[in-house]
């Protein structure tokens, strides 16, 4: 995945996190944008992850990482990835990613690596929802209420959504106070035989929904949003565990809740499973969330 990408080019997701190799430790990407001139977090964090990926043998597999958003990234400028080689272990391989532009850093992420092993397995259950088949394409609705704003986007060329309503959740019970949201995801095409690609599609994936899972209370995601938007949401930090091998181009159930929202942000995480229902990833989110009204 050390190619130039040509970021004019309509991306297909593997593009999206191509990066040029500058050095042994340097990569350099671009990033589309989420909202209007701020690059979508969830890209900036999966090419951070992969310039961390780059410098550690294939066998040694992502298990971690936390990340924080420090400024908004400039779609239309190049970012630069540094990568500080912390650890190698005979087991785990610790890796320090800083993102710049114009030499500032936007982003700091901290990732760890291990090599497989044996042992004890439990998880938690997988509710039961209808699946992706059964439910309406968010996307739709995008188009017809805001055309040029879903033109605009890249997530929808190469991330599938279909949300669950949460009335259709199995283990789902109202509790005050605490915001819930069950979305499918997947990209769009099928991705190559590469667990470092298939980890940063769900890192990318994860940090489309889980701020607006933290701004239920004002409005719903951006895919659902009638009219004009009425809060400010944008991720201010953000952590994954990943628990067990997974594809992430087929269907992953993505539950979410969020227990606070306070002092201009909100706090969310969510479970992942595959659509076999092995327990996959573990994410939590805090967001900044200010109202506009």
């Amino acid at each position: 995945m050390t190619f130039l990408l040509d970021h004019h080019v309509s991306p297909d997701f593997e593009s999206l996190l191509t990066l040029e190799e500058l050095s042994s430790n340097e990569f350099r990407g671009y990033c589309h944008a989420g909202h209007p001139m701020r690059a979508f977090g969830g890209q900036v964090a999966a090419q951070a992850l992969t310039a961390a990926g780059c410098t550690v043998p294939p066998e040694n597999l992502a298990h971690s990482l936390h990340g924080y958003f420090l400024s908004a990234g400039d779609p239309t400028k190049p970012i630069v990835y540094e990568v500080e080689r912390l650890r190698d272990g005979r087991s785990y391989r610790s890796r320090r990613v800083t993102a710049r532009q114009d030499g500032e850093p936007i982003f700091t992420l901290s990732a760890s690596f291990k090599l497989p092993e044996g042992g004890a397995d439990r998880q938690l259950t997988m509710p039961e929802v209808p699946p992706p088949e059964e439910l309406p394409d968010p996307y739709e609705h995008w188009a017809q209420e805001r055309p040029e704003e879903y033109q605009a986007a890249t997530t929808v060329r190469v991330m599938s959504l279909r949300f669950v309503p949460q009335d259709r959740v199995s283990d789902h019970r109202a509790v005050p106070g605490l915001s819930e949201q069950t979305v499918w995801l997947k990209p769009a095409r099928a991705l190559p035989d590469n667990p470092l690609l298939h980890v940063c599609a769900l890192t990318y994936g994860s940090d489309m929904t889980l701020a607006s899972t933290a701004s239920l209370d004002i409005q719903p995601h951006r895919s659902m949003l009638k009219g004009q938007s009425r809060a400010i949401v944008t991720s201010l930090d953000h952590a994954v565990w990943f628990h067990r091998p997974f594809r992430a181009d087929d269907w992953m159930l993505f539950s979410q809740s969020s227990p606070s929202s306070c002092d201009g942000r909100g706090l969310s995480s969510g479970y992942f499973w595959s659509r076999e229902g092995d327990l996959v990833a573990t994410v939590v989110q805090e967001s900044l969330v200010r109202r506009l009204d």
